[in-house]
C-alpha cells in the first residue's frame, strides 16, 4: 500500500498526544517521547535512561537505513471507549522517500493519552 504524506492528521486527542510524542522524538527530545509512555509512575533512573538511549538508537538506525524520518503523520485513529485506549494509524515519511504505516496503541491515564 501507498500512503501519502499529505494525508490531514486527524484532530482527537489520542492522535494529536501520539503525533506530538513522535515529533519529540524527531526533536531529538528523548526524554519527552518517553515520559509519553505508559509506565508506572516511578521507575529507575537507569531503566528511564536505557529507555531514552533505545530511542535514540532508533533515531540513528532510521538515520542510517532511510536518511531519516522527515516527517509524522496521522492517517487515523479507532477507539475503544470502554476501555479508554485508541490505535494511532501513523505514517513515517523517510528521507529517501519511502513511506511506512505503523501503529501506535495508546491508553487514556488520569485524563492524558500515553503510549502503551
Amino acid at each position: 500500500m501507498f500512503f501519502a504524506c499529505s494525508e490531514e492528521q486527524k484532530d482527537d486527542a489520542a492522535s494529536i498526544a501520539a503525533k506530538g510524542y513522535y515529533d519529540a522524538l524527531l526533536a531529538g527530545k528523548y526524554d519527552a517521547f518517553v515520559r509519553g509512555t505508559y509506565l508506572p509512575d516511578t521507575i529507575p533512573v537507569s531503566y528511564r535512561e536505557q529507555l531514552e538511549t533505545n530511542a535514540k538508537m532508533f533515531m540513528a538506525i532510521q538515520k542510517e537505513e532511510h536518511n531519516g524520518i522527515n516527517e509524522v503523520k496521522v492517517i487515523n485513529c479507532t477507539h475503544d471507549t470502554a476501555r479508554h485506549t485508541a490505535d494511532v494509524f501513523l505514517v513515517f515519511c523517510f528521507g529517501d522517500s519511502l513511506n511506512e504505516e505503523v501503529v501506535v496503541p495508546m491508553i487514556e491515564h488520569k485524563g492524558r493519552w500515553l503510549m502503551r
